[in-house]
């Protein structure tokens, strides 16, 4: 039985059009309608006008269709993207069989890259119009993404210094030599080459060890902790799986309904300490949102990165590091008549006004957080145990010895103070108790309606220092409790963006150097993610529809 057969490559046939080629619900269609809608002079492209002298340019609109498809397809390198536009039907629909050099291609990524950005967030409003993102919750994580900048080509001062013990150690040797060979009265030619070779040696360590110096005077002078020649921007971070590499931290807030990434930011921070709120208000802004949910991992815990988001609307349910159940802060109390309006308020200055007054704005209810008035009243008693190496607090927390502070010492607990929520100090900061030679009970005030563990003894006096002058009457407990259904909830919303990002599409490394460039980069990887993500949703029909609305 014969084979199927194909059409013979000699023979002549009615020509085609390219428009045929591509099927309808092909999402090429989507990419080449979403581009032609922009706005590009607007969103920042450079030569978004063409000029009225010199030879003409490709239009931006053109070598955007060219990235965005080939980050769709895996393809991020100019050169492939060049040789696919001398071969790809559907590049041949998209461009018009036009096949610009790779030159001009990576010019473009380079010299367009905060506009690039901005396309990540004109798509982000298009899916929004089409209800794709639910907005109700966002996940935030960081992955490392490796840099364009080997490791042998990153110093700090610890490096450095063993560069330069091992220099020195070299030189010493190489110098001995020499000594030894100046000492000798008879030298043979050979021994003339070994002399000179040796002398090269010598000298070529003296250039490294005045450039080492160099790298650690000016680590010394700036404050920096690293130096990276290939890429300065990148940071030696560390990576669960495979040691230290020179990488991005890279951040992304995922729709928790859609899975859709809602915005991005590249930074080079070692871990993710110091970037939830500042993140958090960025989204807020590219979402249209006044307040926020989201929910993040126990390596952005930080007790003022947490406050900071409670006073300015953002409900962060952020693993727990260091406390168990819940999380409590202090405020202080300031009298304010909340009135319904200001309660529903999301202003974050209406916010501030109702935790202050330690009433729960109406954005955190049924939520894990809760705002409680403690008032001063019942008497507790500090007591010191008879080795004098603890202190068991009105609470009944153990207090341990800190310092000794002329005759008498000093005690105090960041773990008791951090999940007492009956508190004997109006203080945010830990409760630090100081005991005399001959002290063994202490009196304090406490806030709260639990009744103390420790009381004073029958005929107790209370010291001098127990009379405070204007001391705070009341004062506001704010307490966060841990949710664990939505932290087991973000492993599966966050990590599926990054895993399909970095290994499917094969961007686990970045090809641009600097952040401002790498952000275009990733921004065309999570654009071309989101794309894929909503023709799956919704079909290139209703996407096409929504873009011509």
């Amino acid at each position: 039985m014969a084979y199927i057969k194909g059409m013979d490559r000699s023979q002549m046939c009615l020509p085609e059009f390219i428009e045929d080629m591509v099927s309808q619900d092909n999402p090429v269609r989507v990419i080449d309608c979403f581009v032609d809608s922009l706005d590009l002079e607007r969103l920042g492209f450079t030569k978004a006008q063409p000029s009225q002298m010199g030879r003409p340019a490709y239009d931006p609109k053109d070598l955007l269709k060219l990235y965005l498809y080939g980050y769709f397809n895996k393809i991020r390198t100019s050169r492939k993207l060049m040789a696919e536009c001398t071969r790809n039907i559907e590049l041949f629909f998209l461009l018009n069989r036009l096949t610009p050099d790779f030159r001009t291609i990576s010019d473009f990524r380079k010299d367009n890259a905060e506009a690039i950005r901005n396309v990540f967030l004109e798509f982000a409003k298009l899916c929004i119009r089409l209800g794709l993102y639910e907005r109700e919750l966002f996940a935030v994580d960081g992955s490392k993404f490796r840099a364009v900048n080997g490791n042998k080509r990153m110093y700090n001062q610890e490096i450095l210094s063993k560069k330069l013990e091992r220099i020195a150690g070299k030189l010493k040797e190489y110098l001995a030599r020499l000594d030894k060979e100046d000492q000798e009265d008879e030298a043979e030619e050979e021994e003339e080459e070994g002399h000179t070779a040796l002398c090269d040696k010598i000298d070529a360590l003296k250039e490294r060890q005045e450039l080492y110096e160099s790298y650690l005077s000016e680590l010394s002078e700036t404050g920096q902790t690293q130096k990276l020649i290939t890429d300065p921007e990148a940071r030696m971070m560390h990576s669960h799986k495979d040691g230290f590499h020179c990488c991005y931290n890279v951040q992304t807030a995922v729709d928790h309904s859609s899975h859709l990434i809602a915005d991005y930011l590249v930074t080079n921070h070692i871990n993710d300490q110091g970037i939830l709120h500042d993140f958090s208000e960025q989204i807020k802004e590219t979402m249209g949102l006044s307040t926020l949910k989201i929910v993040a991992d126990k390596g952005y815990d930080s007790r003022e990165e947490i406050e900071t988001c409670v006073l300015n609307g953002i409900v962060p349910y952020v693993g727990f590091r260091d406390d168990k159940e819940e999380r409590i802060f202090v405020l202080e109390y300031e009298k304010k008549d909340i009135t319904e309006t200001i309660r529903a308020s999301t202003k974050p200055d209406d916010i501030n006004a109702c935790l202050h007054a330690g009433v729960l704005p109406s954005c955190y209810e049924n939520t894990n957080l809760s705002v409680e008035v403690h008032t001063e009243g019942q008497i507790g008693c500090f007591q010191r145990s008879a080795d004098q190496e603890t202190v068991i607090c009105p609470m009944g927390f153990s207090l341990w010895r800190k310092k000794t502070k002329g005759e008498g010492i000093e005690y105090a607990s960041h773990v008791a103070c951090r999940q007492c929520t009956n508190r004997c100090t109006p203080s945010k900061k830990p409760k630090v108790v100081y005991f005399g030679p001959k002290t063994t009970y202490i009196a304090a005030v406490m806030y709260g309606k639990e009744k103390p563990v420790h009381t004073p003894p029958v005929g107790f006096v209370p010291h001098n220092a127990f009379y405070v002058k204007n001391r705070v009457k009341r004062m506001v407990l704010v307490r966060i409790k841990d949710d664990i259904p939505k932290q087991k909830e973000r492993l599966c919303i966050s990590e599926h963006p990054f895993g399909t990002v970095k290994w499917f599409h094969g961007a686990h490394y970045v090809l641009c150097k600097g952040i401002k460039k790498t952000t275009a980069e990733l921004g065309l990887s999570f654009l071309a993610y989101n794309i894929r993500r909503a023709v799956n949703m919704i079909g290139t029909k209703a996407i096409l529809e929504g873009i011509k609305a």
